[in-house]
């Protein structure tokens, strides 16, 4: 599914299961308790996308802006944080 776009459509509570989403459009997307189940999301879009919690604990590769995402109770690993944070410039180790 690399470049799909799902920009503007109400998805909550899907689950995407070993997808590539790589460079997926998410864009003004309700992905409320959608799970991510070991997916790439290498480059997708997230842009006023409601991710309330979702399930990010075993896809790689996104970065979120918490900033023009909703994000609470959105799930992720310690390692998965770095995408969150990634726009500030923050050395974690």
């Amino acid at each position: 599914m690399r470049y799909a776009s799902f920009a503007g459509r109400k998805m909550p509570a899907t689950r995407f299961v070993r997808c590539i989403l790589d460079e997926a459009d998410l864009v003004d997307t309700d992905l409320s308790n959608a799970v991510f189940q070991d997916c790439s999301l290498a480059g997708a879009v997230f842009q006023n996308t409601v991710l309330v919690g979702a399930d990010f604990t075993s896809a790689t590769g996104f970065t979120l802006d918490p900033e023009t995402n909703q994000l609470l109770n959105a799930r992720f690993t310690l390692h998965g944080l770095l995408g969150v944070v990634a726009k500030y410039g923050l050395v974690v180790e």
